[in-house]
């Protein structure tokens, strides 16, 4: 799946007996997205998604009356394939229709979703972005320097603090260039410091793309490299960003184009100054979604250039 999307080739893969109804896994021209179809007899009716994330439709594919389900949420698309493949086996295998087919997996799945394991992929994405400019950091200051300008990891208001400025990093695999904020502090500037933001988009990049895991061992053996002492923190502060070895990450990434490097104070945002008087301190949590899709790039980034910025 990933490496036809990666490629933004379409595809598809009859996963029924020769003879069976029709059951096929299809990834769309252009890369867009992934969809299983499953032939609907005269008893049988597509039936309805209780989850907001999956949408069940009626099409005619190949002639054939099918259901068709796919996903609104593209960076869910690796969950949606698992939960595509385990729909796809009740019904071949197991032989149910396609109604308790999705039941079945739905509340078979029901007790996990509550309990998630590891980074987010939010997550994932963010620490993916924040080692690609480690490295480039590291390139032009040394890796002691790097370390002591990544300050993300321990909790800081933004992820790195480089010389007379800060820098807000913030990774996507969508499309549009659509980032989660959190609080009202992430792209507010320190006094006497300017804040820039990074907008860094990855696609899914087959087998040419890195995952989690090898960005991680390329950081760690250059930063070991210059000292093992320089290791060890890297370690630690890897630690501290959410990172676990034991937590298995196949997924493969490769960057989509060059971050886009904005001012703060140029971009759409929220701050404790947009609020009136008295209402900050009676607000507990805020997030929201900021689109810098098209936003004219900034003239002169912060120290280090982020153009043509690889994955470690």
């Amino acid at each position: 799946m990933e490496h036809y999307l990666g490629r933004g080739l379409g595809a598809g893969y009859r996963l029924s007996a020769a003879g069976d109804p029709l059951v096929s896994y299809e990834i769309s021209d252009g890369g867009r997205g992934i969809a299983l179809h499953v032939e609907l007899d005269g008893r049988h009716h597509a039936p309805r998604s209780p989850l907001s994330a999956v949408r069940i439709d009626r099409v005619l594919h190949e002639g054939r009356r099918m259901a068709r389900l796919t996903t609104s949420e593209p960076e869910l698309i690796r969950d949606f394939h698992d939960l595509l493949l385990t729909v796809a086996d009740r019904i071949v295998v197991g032989g149910q229709d396609l109604s308790r087919a999705f039941d079945d997996t739905v509340h078979g799945w029901s007790a996990l979703l509550g309990r998630p394991r590891g980074l987010s992929l939010e997550r994932r994405l963010g620490l993916h972005g924040e080692l690609a400019v480690l490295v480039r950091v590291a390139e032009t200051m040394g890796w002691k320097a790097a370390l002591d300008a990544w300050v993300g990891p321990i909790r800081e208001e933004h992820d790195f603090a480089l010389g007379p400025a800060d820098l807000e990093v913030k990774t996507t695999s969508s499309e549009r260039r659509r980032h989660t904020i959190h609080g009202l502090g992430q792209l507010t500037a320190t006094p006497g410091r300017p804040l820039w933001f990074a907008s860094y988009r990855l696609t899914r990049g087959g087998a040419g793309g890195r995952t989690l895991p090898e960005s991680v061992k390329a950081v760690r053996d250059a930063a070991a490299a210059e000292s093992i002492a320089l290791g060890a923190r890297l370690d630690r502060m890897l630690h501290a960003a959410g990172w676990d070895a034991e937590q298995p990450d196949d997924e493969r990434w490769t960057p989509r184009d060059s971050p886009l490097v904005l001012r703060a104070l140029s971009m759409p945002r929220l701050t404790s100054g947009d609020l009136p008087d008295g209402v900050t301190g009676r607000i507990d949590k805020v997030v929201y979604v900021v689109d810098v899709t098209g936003l004219p790039a900034a003239e002169g980034p912060p120290i280090v250039d982020l153009s043509d910025l690889p994955l470690p």
